[in-house]
């Protein structure tokens, strides 16, 4: 059993973490003020083969491996998981697209995402189906040789920008999951309202949208696989999905550790650094215990996934853990703080608001207990 990285491996973390340092961070202070992305950070990312990076190389991808993708998401959730978050879903959007989409469509599509020449956004979130995805109420019917789609789709990440948006609806709601169907529609098509963004908690540059589909008529080459039978590819793109959010989470928490470990070495109270009290010392012991354990489900997972092994479970576990953990390491890096944890001057604040999300998004940790119980044979 090896844990050490491969050479490529190590050669993507000190690129990305350099890269993230020089190029990512310095946009962060803007974006959090503004509630937006810094769309010029698309085709650099591109640039450096950092998006889409398990793609083939045909398409002008770094056919690294998951792994890779990984590495990239935790250097980047570091900085920022809201950045993390809208980089990551060029590859969450497009992936259907891999699954089953023909080489017309992965020509079209793959090569812009990989550059970041255009941006994507996944649509699969309504305003009555979250978490039951099968219940999807929007619909797709088919009239001659163009569908009418018709529908809502909330917290859609990217949607106040995305080029081109994946979503799911049924051409045939009474045979639930199995009348599922996925689409990509291009963001100026008549019919297709974009609502704006909506505010939230956190993951303030992490622009998230409503869409409304009314009458939207796409052509059949929108169609991404068959018109019934969508749904594995889905949950497949959500697989390896929940992968690249539990390391970005788990990004988030080591800097939230990191940041606690400074404050704490630096801070004096009673004459001596506040580290030095063993309730403290105990706290950051628990925190780093939590980060390890975060981390190398991540990386199994990922693991399992570059050897074509079943790895559905341990991607679930790896967000579900991570997530959690997340949770409890940023309440405990501002409650180290003190008082100053509770101002927007220190990072801290950030990380807190961020980390909630993670127990939400890509499945909430309710579901993903359901997945692993499953899985489990429960």
């Amino acid at each position: 059993m090896n844990f050490d990285f491969t050479e490529e491996q190590k050669i993507f973390q000190d690129s990305i973490r350099k890269f993230a340092v020089k190029e990512i961070e310095p946009l962060l202070e803007k974006a959090e003020q503004t509630h937006s992305f810094p769309l010029e950070l698309f085709p650099k990312m591109g640039a450096q083969g950092y998006l889409c990076v398990t793609y083939d190389e045909k398409y002008g991808a770094a056919a690294a491996d998951k792994v890779c993708d990984a590495i990239i998401n935790l250097e980047i959730g570091r900085i920022s998981m809201a950045f993390s978050a809208t980089l990551s879903s060029q590859m969450l959007s497009t992936f259907p697209v891999k699954v089953f989409g023909n080489e017309e469509q992965k020509n079209k599509y793959f090569p812009v995402a990989i550059s970041g020449e255009k941006m994507f956004a996944f649509g699969m979130t309504e305003p009555n189906a979250g978490s039951d995805s099968a219940n999807i109420e929007m619909t797709a019917k088919r009239d001659g040789d163009d569908y009418i789609l018709n529908g809502t789709k909330m917290f859609v990440t990217n949607g106040p920008f995305a080029d081109y948006l994946t979503i799911s609806a049924s051409t045939d709601r009474s045979k639930r999951i199995q009348g599922i169907a996925v689409f990509i529609v291009e963001k100026n098509t008549p019919g297709l309202k974009n609502m704006g963004g909506l505010e939230k908690m956190g993951l303030h540059p992490a622009e998230t949208g409503e869409i409304v589909f009314e009458d939207c008529r796409v052509s059949k080459e929108c169609l991404v696989g068959p018109p019934e039978g969508g749904f594995p590819a889905l949950m497949e793109a959500l697989n390896e999905s929940r992968i690249s959010v539990a390391a970005m989470i788990a990004g988030t928490a080591q800097a939230a550790f990191e940041a606690a470990m400074v404050y704490s070495k630096e801070r004096f109270a009673f004459g001596k650094p506040i580290s030095k009290f063993q309730v403290n010392r105990f706290k950051l012991v628990d925190m780093a215990m939590m980060i390890e354990i975060s981390q190398v489900l991540v990386y199994k997972a990922a693991w399992l996934c570059d050897q074509e092994r079943p790895f559905a479970k341990e991607a679930s576990m790896a967000k579900l853990f991570a997530s959690e953990a997340a949770s409890h390491i940023t309440g405990q890096a501002v409650q180290l703080h003190g008082g100053y944890g509770y101002m927007k001057e220190y990072p801290v604040e950030r990380y807190f608001r961020d980390a909630r999300a993670g127990t939400i998004f890509e499945g909430t940790s309710e579901i993903q207990h359901e997945i692993i119980a499953r899985l489990i044979g429960l």
